[in-house]
């Protein structure tokens, strides 16, 4: 049973700031007024018109452009913004952080966020590094939904010397938004990312940009027939241009790693195909059935026809998948 740092009828924090109201951070302030995890939500983003269409769809309960005005007393403040932005919002919060208070971020390349944030952290306020493994294509405040984080992980990369209450806090507070917790060091984190994360989106971007250049095959064609392995590659495809820009640019040492890997052992399968080797074909797509087989016996994702795509538009199909 996990220390709680309040009954659950107690908010955890009396007030939670959100900088950056996009997928993850309108999810989050969804699942903190659920769950009750926040006296009061105040949001920033330093759009005007993102900031409003937030305002409209409720999902805070003061707005601001400037994210020093929303950090004024919060007790937790998530940064949600794609990581190039993180040491620019670190700068403009920091005279406005009340002592005590945990900073904490959502990005998917730690060293990078580490190094912009850290030197901006003002004394006594406890910088915690993390990231939720959640997401989807969508962007935007309209994207966000309460169950993102549900049996999904989230990781923290904390720096030496951090205070253990303040992490224990902050881990409750993942917790009860539905997540599992794990610690790692930065540098960790980065190459683990890189093979599961950046590296695929990254193949995924490039094939479609194929396809999209190539002369032999019309568009219509590929629009047409994309009920194939072709669609699933769009879906990441589709993802947040700024985002995996950045992502690319404040993770590139592992990232290039991952990439040089990959392209040795797609040399060594375009190989087998040139040659013929059968055996070390049949070999290397028996292994990786076994990969997706331990992604759904972990619970990250559904051994449903079609990828889930049916259950997940027609609830109901679910419940008889479920049941076969």
């Amino acid at each position: 049973m996990p220390h709680r740092s309040k009954p659950l009828s107690d908010p955890l924090f009396n007030k939670i700031a959100l900088i950056g109201i996009g997928l993850i951070g309108s999810s989050l302030a969804r699942v903190v007024r659920r769950e009750k995890l926040a006296g009061h939500i105040a949001i920033s983003t330093r759009s005007a018109a993102t900031l409003k269409r937030a305002e409209e769809l409720r999902l805070g309960d003061s707005y601001f452009v400037d994210p020093g005005d929303a950090v004024r007393g919060a007790d937790l403040i998530i940064i949600s913004v794609p990581v190039g932005s993180s040491g620019e919002v670190a700068q403009a919060i920091a005279p406005a952080l009340k002592p005590g208070a945990i900073l904490t971020d959502v990005g998917s390349t730690k060293r990078s966020v580490i190094a912009q944030v850290e030197p901006h952290v003002p004394e006594g306020v406890h910088f915690i590094p993390g990231h939720p493994l959640a997401g989807t294509e969508k962007s935007g405040p309209d994207a966000g939904f309460a169950d993102l984080f549900e049996n999904r992980w989230c990781i923290f990369t904390p720096l030496p010397g951090t205070d253990t209450e303040a992490l224990e806090r902050l881990s409750e507070f993942w917790r009860r938004c539905g997540s599992n917790i794990d610690t790692m060091d930065a540098e960790h984190h980065d190459m683990v990312l890189a093979i599961v994360s950046h590296l695929p989106h990254i193949i995924a971007y490039n094939i479609v940009g194929t396809a999209d250049d190539l002369q032999a095959v019309t568009k219509t064609e590929v629009i047409k027939y994309s009920a194939s392995g072709f669609r699933d590659f769009t879906r990441l495809a589709a993802s947040d241009p700024t985002m995996w820009r950045d992502v690319c640019l404040h993770n590139r040492d592992a990232i290039l790693e991952m990439l040089a890997r990959f392209s040795e052992d797609l040399s060594s399968l375009q190989r087998a195909i040139r040659w013929g080797d059968g055996d070390k074909l049949f070999d290397l797509f028996t292994r990786t059935r076994a990969i997706r087989r331990s992604i759904i016996e972990a619970g990250q994702e559904i051994d449903a026809p079609d990828f889930g795509r049916q259950a997940v538009e027609h609830p109901q199909g679910l419940d008889q998948v479920k049941k076969s």
